[in-house]
Order: C-alpha cells, then structure tokens, then sequence
C-alpha cells in the first residue's frame, strides 16, 4: 500500500530570516492543508537567493508530493522564486506575452504603466502552468514532475489566499486524489507542567491515529489530538473519546478545549456569580491586568505598584480598591526575585475565603509574569467553581 502524500512548504525573503517580516504564510497554509486532508511533514524558510532556493526545492520534491513556496514573485532582482524553481529543475525561463498583457491590463486599470522591471513577472520556468493572481500583479505557477510538484505563490497574504483557495486547494485535491480530511481539537490545562501532563498520558502520545502532541506555555499546556478521516463526522467520532479519556486522567487541570481562555474561564466563573474583580499587582509589568483588559463584564480594574513593595502594602491597596471599585473578589500579585529564581506570592480575597499561595518559577525571567498571570487566573478557576 503506496504511503499517503504529503506536502512542504518554503517560505522564501531575506526579510524573514532577518526577522524583519513575521511569517504568518506558514500557520494559513498548514491549516488549508489540514482541511484537505493533506499531511505536512516539514516547512523550511531560505532567502532571496536563487541557488539557495533551488537547493531547498529539490530537497523537498524528493521527498514530498506537493511543494508550496511563497514569496519572491516580485519585479525586483531579489525576487528569485521563478529563477530558483527552473535552476532546480533544470531547465529555462521562457516569456509568456499572455501574462504581461495580462500585468499591463492590471496596470491601466489603475491608471498606470508598468515599468520594463515588471516584464520580469511575465517569465516562468518551461512548462509551468500559470495561475491567475485576481488581486495582485505577480502570477503564480505550478511546475509538475512525474512524482511532485511545485507550486509558486506571491508572498502577499491577501493575494495568497485567494489563490490558495480559488486554484491551489482545488488543483492539490484533484492531482492527489485526496479523500480525507485531517480534523484538530486541543485539550486546554493550566497549573500543572508538561512533564506532569506527559507523565499521565504517553501511552496516547504514541497513537498513530489520532495523533497527540503537548505544546507548553507558560503556566499552561495545551494537548492537540489530530485525526485523519473520510470526513468530519468521523473524524470528531475518533476524537471524541480520547478527550474524555483525558478530561478523566488529568481532573481539573484541564480548563476547556479549542478557543477557550484561561482569561475568559475565570471571568466566566465570575459572570456566573455576579462577582466583581479587581486586580493589585507588584513586580508583573502590570501582565494580569493587560491579559484581563479585553475583557469587559466583571473585571472592576487593576492597580499596578512599584517593584518590591512589601505584601503588606499590596494587602492595604487592593482592600482599598476593592472598596472603592465596589468590586467582591480582590487578586493581589507579588513577583519578587529569590537568587535564580523568582517568587510568586498570590492573594485571593473572595466572600466565602482568602487564600495565600506561594510558588517558584525557576524558567527564563521574561516567561515569569506570563507564568504568574496563569497561576492567578488558574487560582480563581479553581477556588470559586463550586
């Protein structure tokens, strides 16, 4: 039985690998693919070289059936995508005067001429099929061998996307006979660690079908299971069960699935109870009340104090605010450094209890009002759920 295809991507700009541009062309063709049941093994980013690019697309069509690249379409000399794609394959560029009519027509309709550097779009590797580009001047093309092809988009995202979804998904579902799709669900926790969470449910981790991987934030983990299947239907049926599974392993560290936030999670818990909160937090760059800003409903406000005060002043002023705010629920941070590593000290004032809870954070210190936003969020979750 022949392996299913599979599929790469290429980014291509010095810009990004300059960290000059964020690549965001990579998480909306993963996701297309996923939707059309293609697998994605690899995605790799290389500059505006051509030789370079021509290494990175023989690697990939050797191992891959489909091969996106994006960027690099442009009329400039940077641009060398087309030139890259034909020295990989081995052969010309050629003109097509159908396209730079084509690029011209687009020009007029803007009251424009195109310059003699624009001329360079209309010039594709030998044998490459055009792909209409509705919203941009730059086309895109596909290249085809025996065993792979290589398909060219611009690097825009408006215009990729268009492309993506008028031509490309159509082309790769016909060219590959794909019949299934790939379906993503993610299983949220808070509070605990990613050994801890691997720790309860590595036997999952090793399934083939649905696929489980952990993705760590600060003072969460996030549990995706990924099945492949005839439709979505049997795809959510193969799902199902393993986040049941996983809500009875890990309790109450799991806090929601998919578009839940910890953020709106807690406040949720308030909303429900008619409670009001109001945040004073030391040593955080004021993290919690920015996190909870977009959220309107029972977030009264937040008070950020200097670095080091002590917890006595925190206690004093988030009293004070609760007061003033006519807030129920006061939270109080303190974020102070303790050699290495830093102390997280996290007053709850609600009406049925007050809690104190103390925990070090030994990771990297930028991570730690992150970290500390998750615990005191976590914190309310927990204590007034009941």
């Amino acid at each position: 039985m022949s392996k299913p295809p599979r599929a790469e991507i290429i980014t291509i700009g010095t810009e990004l690998l300059l960290g000059e541009t964020v690549d965001t062309n990579t998480a909306r063709l993963a996701q297309a693919l996923c939707g059309i049941g293609l697998d994605l093994f690899y995605t790799s980013t290389v500059g505006d070289n051509a030789k370079r690019i021509a290494q990175a697309v023989r690697q990939s069509m050797d191992r891959s059936q489909a091969v996106i690249t994006t960027g690099g379409l442009g009329p400039t000399i940077d641009d060398a995508t087309r030139e890259g794609i034909a020295l990989a394959l081995d052969i010309p560029t050629e003109f097509h005067a159908d396209l730079w009519e084509e690029i011209q027509e687009l020009f007029a309709l803007y009251g424009r001429t195109p310059t003699e550097n624009n001329r360079r779009q209309a010039f594709l590797p030998m044998g490459a099929k055009p792909i209409r580009n509705p919203v941009g001047t730059a086309p895109a093309f596909i290249v085809e061998t025996a065993s792979s092809c290589v398909i060219a988009l611009p690097g825009v995202p408006g215009e990729l996307i268009v492309i993506l979804e008028e031509s490309v998904l159509p082309y790769l579902r016909d060219r590959l006979d794909l019949r299934h799709v790939i379906l993503t669900r993610t299983v949220r926790t808070a509070g605990m660690g990613e050994s801890w969470v691997d720790d309860r449910i590595q036997d999952l981790e090793r399934m083939s079908n649905p696929t489980i991987g952990l993705a760590a934030h600060a003072g969460r983990v996030d549990i995706r299971i990924a099945a492949k299947a005839e439709d979505e239907e049997k795809a959510e049926s193969m799902i199902a069960p393993i986040v049941t599974t996983l809500r009875q392993r890990l309790g109450d560290v799991v806090y929601g699935t998919d578009e839940d936030s910890l953020e709106g999670v807690a406040l949720g818990i308030l909303s429900q109870r008619d409670l009001r909160l109001v945040v004073v937090e030391s040593g955080t760059a004021g993290a919690l009340g920015e996190a909870l800003a977009p959220h309107a409903g029972p977030f009264a406000g937040s008070l950020t104090l200097q670095h080091d005060v002590p917890e006595e002043k925190i206690e004093e002023e988030l009293n004070a605010a609760m007061e003033r705010l006519h807030a129920s629920v006061g939270l109080g941070l303190k974020l102070s450094e303790q050699g290495r590593q830093r102390l997280l000290v996290c007053r709850l004032v609600a009406p049925e209890r007050s809690e104190r809870l103390e925990r070090f954070f030994g990771g990297p210190p930028d991570n730690a009002p992150r970290w500390a936003v998750s615990l005191a969020l976590n914190l309310i979750r927990k204590r007034l759920s009941a």
